[in-house]
């Protein structure tokens, strides 16, 4: 596939993990639909792809309507070409104790998070799959393996993410199909969906440390929708958390109990009357980032070795011959 020629669906596209993807595809010159809700922010996108050198068109959607996404993949079609990559990426979370939560909150979330994901993927087979190409990249979260409190009907909706791609996976291998799915589990990110979420948490809400830029995120993103592999994990904090929770989850349960509700708020009341994006978009243009650039880490070590796996494991076969190339000569 020629990168500068992809077709890019990107859902969620005007904020957060969205934009920043949406930049690095348009630094390869892809032909981007961005599609969200909020204008503004696709607005900003759109004109920041362009200056990067991409093209980009703008199409205003809620993920959780089938019949507005279905739409909007046949608008990219006549509009952009033939979809090469969709990115499903569009989410939504409240910050709360489950005793507080309401029916309506839990539905809102599980549309966004997780039926968003469904109605995308589907829309993309629907092309994908007569023409026996394509590539579907579900951003997922370490958080799809391991529930914390005060997310729980964004956590819920993550693990059914998991378990609907791995069925849908499965099916793919049986009609020996070329589309391909991979998810990419990310750890905390600096987005702006921390100022806007619907909370109820008596201090400001906040991604728990340590946290990765979203360009981080962008970047595996990028790599994992170009590289044939089942799954990555970005940083080594979504490692740990899902190695633990495979080796020792009553511990972590303990852990999270002790640790989860101050990890996730920092000094600051949070104003209960503020905007928030459950149902309607915030207006303005948020960008990519959100309010804690000063922590953030821009690289993350644990994705390089991932990405240049062949090359570190050829480095680490060259140091163990020079070892006992060592220990040879010694005797």
């Amino acid at each position: 596939m020629n990168h500068t020629s992809e077709v890019v669906v990107i859902t969620g596209a005007s904020a957060g993990v969205g934009r920043a993807t949406a930049r690095n595809f348009a630094r390869h010159g892809a032909r981007i639909a961005l599609l969200a809700r909020g204008t503004d922010g696709l607005e900003a996108a759109q004109r920041e792809v362009q200056e990067l050198g991409g093209t980009a068109i703008v199409i205003p959607v809620d993920v959780a309507n089938a019949e507005q996404v279905e739409a909007a993949a046949a608008r990219v079609e006549i509009d952009l070409g033939k979809i090469d990559i969709w990115i499903n990426n569009a989410m939504a979370s409240v910050f709360s104790p489950i005793k507080e939560m309401t029916p309506e909150e839990f539905r809102r979330v599980t549309e966004v998070t997780y039926l968003g994901y469904v109605y995308g993927t589907l829309a993309a087979l629907k092309r994908m799959l007569p023409r026996d190409r394509g590539v579907i990249v579900q951003v997922g979260s370490a958080l799809a393996y391991r529930g914390i409190p005060l997310q729980s009907a964004y956590c819920a909706a993550k693990h059914a993410v998991q378990g609907f791609c791995d069925s849908l996976r499965c099916e793919l291998l049986h009609d020996n199909s070329g589309v391909r799915l991979t998810m990419v589990q990310l750890p905390a990110l600096n987005t702006p969906q921390f100022g806007w979420v619907k909370s109820r948490l008596p201090r400001k809400a906040q991604p728990v440390p340590p946290i990765f830029q979203p360009e981080v995120a962008a970047e595996a993103i990028y790599f994992a929708a170009h590289n044939p592999r089942r799954e990555f994990y970005v940083g080594a904090p979504s490692v740990a958390v899902i190695s633990i929770n495979k080796l020792a989850p009553g511990l972590l349960d303990h852990y999270l109990a002790r640790t989860g509700y101050d990890s996730q708020q920092y000094d600051g009341a949070e104003d209960p009357n503020r905007p928030n994006n459950l149902w309607q978009p915030v207006p303005g243009d948020h960008g990519a980032h959100g309010a804690f650039d000063a922590p953030a880490r821009s690289w993350s070590p644990q994705l390089w070795t991932s990405e240049h796996r062949t090359l570190v494991a050829l480095a680490a076969i060259g140091l163990g011959i020079s070892g006992l190339i060592a220990l040879l000569k010694k005797k």
